[in-house]
């Protein structure tokens, strides 16, 4: 891949009209823009160009059959992109529209099976953030757009951390200062009878259910080697910070920490440099060389906020273990493990 200059342009405030225009260009003619929405930064390609989701594959060292999320401006758009909606999917986005839900659907002919891994359902959303909604709505294509990151690594939540990752690989990065809720989208697929949540997020089982008034299934599945993952972040390590990553899990809080002190003296021993993500209710009580609190359990929205960049503030400490707390039995429990257990490659200890 040629090493190209990747320009920053500032989206925080609203006399942005001019970044914006010249981003929509770009994607226009195919070329990528990393750009904020209110769960992680997006690194976007056309939709309707193979080539567009060709290089967003390259460009974050992707496996080809993980399939892109295309994002819309407006509810128009959806007839192109979708062959059909069922009646769930519509009070959904009735519902949740602009915000943090992806629903899948029949593809069209139209979109390219580059975009949907192969597949023929295609995955859609509609962004909340007012920086990418006028992005979507001036450039007038679907944006296929992954999060902007190298490929198995924690998901950018700031502009820095998509230069950090994909600086000299992309023309333009929108910076919208951090994000919102800071864990990608939930997706729920509306394809079969009933609908299945394939990856949760922000908004969760109760809330669908209640806003369906149906039962809301949640996919339990890890994807086998040799299929096709039905949506993104099913099949391949995700998040992952560059020391090995251990959740520590258990109903009494201090038998967790108990056993996170005990492991950390362990491997101080053996000389290793050891890290912890801790709450501000338990920070103060572990003697690990990086203790980094990941927001406070009595908020659990800034847990998800800070999530990923605990993750990557680790690697510029460059510990080589990280213990973490678990957190079930909390809000947004499911978004928040489903990226833990992900990050630490599914290496869980229970007491």
């Amino acid at each position: 891949m040629g090493f190209m200059k990747t320009i920053v342009r500032n989206v925080e405030n609203k006399d942005n009209k001019e970044a914006i225009r010249e981003a929509a260009g770009l994607l226009r003619e195919g070329k990528l823009v990393a750009f904020p929405t209110e769960t992680v930064y997006g690194l976007g390609g056309s939709g309707w160009m193979e080539e567009a989701a060709s290089r967003i594959y390259e460009a974050k060292g992707r496996p080809s059959d993980n399939p892109l999320i295309l994002h819309i401006g407006s509810m128009e758009m959806i007839d192109e992109i979708a062959s059909c909606v069922p009646g769930p999917a519509k009070k959904a986005m009735d519902a949740f529209w602009p915000g943090p839900l992806t629903v899948i659907l029949p593809k069209s002919d139209k979109v390219p099976y580059r975009v949907t891994g192969g597949l023929d359902s295609v995955a859609v959303r509609m962004p909340s953030h007012p920086a990418a909604l006028a992005l979507l709505r001036e450039a007038g294509v679907p944006v296929a757009a992954p999060s902007a990151n190298t490929s198995g690594r924690p998901s950018p939540t700031k502009a820095e951390h998509v230069v950090e990752d994909l600086d000299g690989k992309i023309p333009m990065v929108l910076d919208g200062g951090k994000v919102e809720v800071g864990v990608e989208s939930t997706i729920v697929d509306f394809t079969g009878e009933v609908p299945v949540i394939l990856r949760p997020g922000k908004i969760t089982k109760d809330e669908l259910e209640k806003a369906l008034s149906t039962e809301v299934l949640m996919s339990t599945l890890s994807v086998k080697e040799d299929t096709v993952p039905r949506a993104p972040g099913m099949k391949y390590k995700h998040y992952a910070p560059k020391a090995q990553l251990v959740l520590i899990l258990g109903e009494d809080r201090e038998k967790v920490a108990e056993e996170i002190t005990k492991r950390v003296r362990d491997c101080r021993e053996q000389g290793m440099k050891t890290g912890v993500i801790a709450t501000e209710e338990t920070m103060g009580g572990y003697d690990a060389d990086e203790v980094i609190s990941v927001g406070s359990r009595s908020h659990m929205e800034t847990v998800t906020a800070n999530l990923y960049d605990v993750l990557r503030e680790f690697d510029h400490r460059d510990v080589d273990v990280i213990f973490s707390e678990g957190f079930e039995g909390e809000e947004y429990e499911e978004a928040v493990m489903n990226r833990l257990v992900k990050a630490a490659g599914h290496q869980m200890i229970r007491v």
